[in-house]
């Protein structure tokens, strides 16, 4: 299964009718090669630098592709998990495969953006009972889905997408062995295996401290339901968080959107099939701090979206999704979510 990692040292995405059809070609995630770790498969991470900066010493933005997000002042080369094109082109085929077995070969249409209710499950892995063991409160849950809901609903700017996001259950677990949170770890294998719930429709949130600089990772869908499948974020950059510029809860938007398949807007930089949105403009390299106005794909058309929440921007420059991320998600929730019995 393929998992999206963020890194950062504080916190951690009107067109026609004709239009649409062209940005609904296939849905691409990534799917990290396996590693030294407690599970097959891998994560995506996101890497950063300074926070604040437009610093562009991030790696080799051709195999920007992982989804882990990371700290600013983390180097971007260090990213656990990296996509290849190759990687990219595959998990392109089985999801058009996947979508024709499921739904057909029709594309998802506007009819289909009726409202889907996403039932969460928060797992608050905490060291101790207190703040600093990763007990947060009650009203940070409740405010991060909110975040999550106007995000996804378009109330911050970009597009509304059909989804929903309805919170089922806080599960509180005192568990040292699994704090702080390691990706691709053991311990996580185990701590995952243990608390998930539902099928693969059911978004299951970890929060708590994490190692290595992260702020947070998610796993891409895919046809078999994984116990690793989910959602982890930094516990301190929920809404009201002590994670400075990452405390509004955009790593949890940021990391659903892997969630429900989509790429970094960097992805392969200014070459190739970039994220698979046709309306997303081509970006070299992450879009740390807020560069408004940064162009660095200069012959490629449109400047860098850095208000997108799958670039890397601080929370408070992140607002919106676009019509061609709406109908990718779509797509492969209908492949891959989508209860069927």
């Amino acid at each position: 299964m393929a998992l999206h990692t963020h890194r950062r040292s504080v916190r951690l995405l009107g067109v026609t009718t004709a239009a649409l059809v062209l940005l609904l070609g296939s849905t691409a995630v990534p799917v990290a090669p396996a590693a030294a770790s407690g599970r097959p498969g891998g994560s995506a991470a996101l890497g950063g630098t300074a926070a604040g900066t437009n610093d562009s010493d991030c790696g080799d933005p051709q195999v920007g592709h992982a989804t882990a997000k990371a700290r600013p002042g983390s180097p971007y080369a260090v990213e656990p998990n990296v996509l290849t094109p190759a990687e990219a082109a595959e998990r392109d085929r089985d999801l058009d495969a996947t979508y024709a077995e499921q739904v057909g070969i029709a594309p998802p249409a506007l009819h289909q953006t009726i409202r889907t209710t996403i039932d969460v499950v928060f797992h608050v892995v905490m060291e101790d009972r207190t703040r600093a063991g990763g007990n947060i409160p009650q009203s940070m849950i409740e405010a991060q889905l909110k975040v999550l809901n106007d995000s996804f609903a378009g109330r911050t700017g970009g597009a509304s997408t059909p989804f929903r996001f309805r919170l089922k259950k806080v599960n509180r677990v005192v568990r040292p062995a699994w704090y702080p949170i390691v990706s691709e770890s053991p311990a996580e294998v185990q701590m995952k295996r243990a608390l998930r719930v539902g099928g693969k429709e059911t978004l299951n949130i970890y929060t708590g401290l994490l190692a290595d600089d992260l702020l947070g990772w998610a796993t891409f869908p895919e046809r078999k339901l994984d116990p690793y499948d989910g959602v982890v974020i930094l516990a301190e950059s929920l809404p009201g968080g002590t994670e400075k510029s990452y405390n509004e809860g955009d790593t949890a938007t940021h990391e659903v959107g892997h969630w429900l398949n989509l790429y970094h807007t960097f992805q392969q930089g200014c070459v190739g099939r970039g994220d698979d949105v046709d309306d997303t403009p081509a970006e070299a390299e992450p879009g740390f701090g807020c560069p408004v106005g940064r162009d660095s794909c200069p012959t490629r058309w449109g400047r860098d979206p850095v208000h997108n929440f799958m670039d890397y921007s601080v929370d408070s420059c992140m607002r919106e999704f676009t019509v061609g991320q709406m109908f990718r998600m779509l797509k492969a929730w209908m492949a891959y979510r989508v209860p069927r019995h």
